[in-house]
């Protein structure tokens, strides 16, 4: 007879913590922030859903943790400061698309973007990583007006592009080469970040 699976405290609460994290991120990607509940979480990680609880307090917290950016927003920023500006928004945009090109990046891109649609706190989430900790200091690195406005009209134009694509679906986009669509897009980009802004 095969015996019970059990719940509770694995040895080694480090492993423990991680093995629930990546349960968490990849259910809030599959099936965004609403439908994503605390025990199924604990269910699939093996664990008890007062494990869960201890390690990150609620819901809101899990989604925080299992939510990190698959970058590091200061080497991207280097990374985009450091080239020449006239091909930032070509770069930025082959960047955005290389790491949702990825298995770990589209994952945790796309867990951030579904769960953003239907919860403020992971839309707060969302606004902190991608605006707040990469494209305002890019802009006001590179010295323009309205950096803050060229940095949510990128924002704007990036998280839709991926949501277009990996979220929805959108046959055409999926089907596009990167390098394509690094093109197309970073034109658009490019103006955001760097040309005139009738206002």
């Amino acid at each position: 007879m095969t015996p019970p699976t059990r719940l509770g405290r694995r040895p080694g609460e480090t492993g423990t913590r991680e093995t629930i994290l990546e349960v968490a991120r990849r259910k809030f990607a599959e099936l965004g922030y609403d439908r994503t509940t605390m025990r199924s979480v604990a269910v699939e990680a093996e664990v008890d859903s007062a494990l869960v609880s201890h390690f990150f307090g609620s819901k809101q917290q899990l989604f925080a943790a299992a939510a990190p950016l698959p970058f590091d927003p200061e080497s991207v920023l280097a990374e985009l400061l450091g080239g020449p500006r006239e091909t930032i928004g070509r770069r930025l945009a082959a960047h955005v698309l290389g790491t949702a090109d990825t298995t770990d990046g589209r994952l945790k891109i796309t867990g951030l973007i579904r769960a953003a649609a239907s919860e403020e706190a992971a839309a707060r989430v969302l606004r902190e990583r991608v605006t707040q900790a990469m494209l305002v200091p890019l802009t006001e690195g590179l010295n323009v007006p309205q950096a803050r406005l060229r940095a949510a009209l990128a924002a704007s134009q990036a998280v839709g592009l991926i949501m277009a694509r990996d979220v929805i679906g959108l046959e055409v986009l999926a089907e596009t080469e990167t390098e394509i669509l690094a093109g197309a897009v970073g034109q658009v980009l490019q103006h955001y970040l760097t040309g005139p802004l009738v206002l």
